[in-house]
C-alpha cells in the first residue's frame, strides 16, 4: 500500500514542478497568483499524504498551516494588493519567455543530478522527490531575477519558500512545529511589510518597476 502512496506523492511532486514551469512562463499577474495558490494546494495535499503514510502527526498541522496561509490568506492579500495598487495585468520580463524556459530546463537537469547521490542515501518514502523540490526552488529563484516588477518577484520568493518546504518534507518529514510556525509568521509579517513597500514605490514613482529604484542612488 505504501508503494501506491509513494507513487501518489511522486505525482504531486510532478504537478508541483509543472506549476513552477507555468509560473515561470506566465505573463499575467492574476494567473500567477492563482498558480501560486494551486502550488500551495498541492503542497498541502502532499504534506497530509506524507503524514498519513509515515504517522508523523505534526505534519497534519503543517498541512493545515499551508492551507490557511498559502491557499487562502496570502492569495487574498495579493489579490487585494493588485486591486488597490491598480497593477497592470501584464508582466514585463528581463529575458524573453522561450529563453527563460530553456534556462529552466537546464536548472531541472542540474537539480536532478545534484539530488541523485542524496536521494540514494535517504531512507524516506519521498526520497525520489528531492530533485523536484530543488528544481522548484531554482525555478522560483529564476522567476525572481527575470521579472522587473515587484509583485511577481514577491510571488517568486513565496514560491521559492514552497520549494524549500517541500524539500524539508521530502528529506526529513518536515521541521519542528515551532520552526514552521515561526516561518509562517515571518512570511505573513513580510507580506505586510512588502505591501507597505509597494505603496511607497507606487506613490514615489507611479510604477512598481524596481528599476526605478536606481534613481534613488542618483538623488
Amino acid at each position: 500500500m505504501s508503494h501506491y502512496y509513494g507513487q501518489f506523492i511522486n505525482l504531486l511532486a510532478a504537478i508541483l514542478l509543472l506549476l513552477s514551469f507555468a509560473m515561470l512562463g506566465q505573463r499575467r499577474i492574476l494567473s500567477l497568483i492563482n498558480l501560486f495558490m494551486a502550488q500551495g494546494a498541492v503542497l498541502c495535499v502532499s504534506t497530509a499524504t506524507v503524514a498519513f503514510v509515515t504517522g508523523q502527526s505534526h505534519l497534519y498541522w503543517s498541512a493545515l498551516i499551508t492551507l490557511l496561509l498559502k491557499v487562502i490568506l496570502l492569495p487574498w492579500i495579493l489579490h487585494r494588493l493588485i486591486r488597490r495598487l491598480n497593477v497592470k495585468w501584464d508582466i514585463e520580463t528581463l529575458i524573453n519567455i522561450p529563453t527563460t524556459m530553456l534556462i529552466g530546463i537546464v536548472l531541472v537537469i542540474f537539480s536532478f543530478n545534484l539530488a541523485l547521490p542524496i536521494s540514494e542515501l535517504a531512507g524516506t518514502v519521498t526520497r525520489a522527490t528531492l530533485g523536484i523540490a530543488i528544481a522548484a526552488v531554482l525555478l522560483a529563484f529564476l522567476m525572481m531575477i527575470t521579472r522587473s516588477k515587484a509583485v511577481p518577484q514577491v510571488i517568486g520568493f513565496l514560491a521559492m519558500e514552497n520549494g524549500l518546504f517541500f524539500a524539508a518534507t521530502s528529506a526529513t518529514y518536515g521541521m519542528p512545529m515551532v520552526v514552521e510556525l515561526g516561518i509562517a509568521l515571518d512570511v505573513l509579517v513580510g507580506m505586510v511589510i512588502l505591501g507597505v513597500f509597494f505603496f511607497q514605490i507606487r506613490e514615489r514613482f507611479d510604477s512598481l518597476d524596481i528599476r526605478h529604484l536606481e534613481q534613488l542612488k542618483e538623488d
